[in-house]
């Protein structure tokens, strides 16, 4: 709860002016419901993944994606990640934030490419701690032929954290989106 007596426009410059350049405001909205958790009422999160597939390393990419001197097959990538699709437990890929529940539903699971530039989207209702860094790991090895595609049905079956990759760097992840 933020006591602001101002507009919400004027709330959204003052953020961005204190904020370091790291960090911007797009866009507020007024919360009526004083119950609502931006955490716990988010209905799915969306979160892109950026893969750098240049035989050189880049400058200006290298805070924002991860890079392999060699472009994985990103159809054997897009065909191993449709079995992440739907509602199944994603032990063997995290640890749960708290509790122990570890069953999350996977909405969309897509690499897409353009030029050297490779790009992971997983939508999913929650994610486990390193989820995401470690399904791109998995795929990765997928697409560099270290595993069959059908081993990711394996990986998710065994609910062991040591079956999957270890978690892909973390500078190409970025939170693109929450839905409420």
């Amino acid at each position: 709860m933020v006591n602001w007596r101002h507009s919400i426009s004027d709330l959204e410059r003052a953020w961005n002016a204190l904020l370091p350049n790291a960090v911007a405001v797009r866009s507020l909205e007024r919360v009526i419901d004083p119950s609502f958790h931006p955490r716990f009422a988010a209905r799915s999160r969306i979160y892109r993944y950026r893969v750098w597939t240049a035989a050189w390393r880049s400058p200006l990419q290298m805070r924002f994606a991860h890079h392999e001197p060699k472009a994985p097959d990103v159809e054997a990538m897009n065909r191993a990640g449709c079995a992440l699709l739907g509602s199944h437990d994603f032990a063997s890929f995290g640890q749960p934030t708290h509790g122990d529940i570890t069953i999350r539903k996977v909405v969309t699971a897509t690499w897409t490419q353009e030029e050297q530039m490779l790009q992971f989207e997983i939508e999913a209702n929650a994610f486990l701690k390193r989820m995401v860094r470690t399904v791109v790991g998995t795929l990765l090895e997928i697409g560099k032929g270290m595993r069959p595609e059908d081993d990711i049905v394996r990986v998710l079956a065994a609910r062991d954290r040591t079956m999957a990759a270890q978690p892909a760097p973390p500078q190409g992840l970025r939170l693109a989106f929450v839905r409420y």
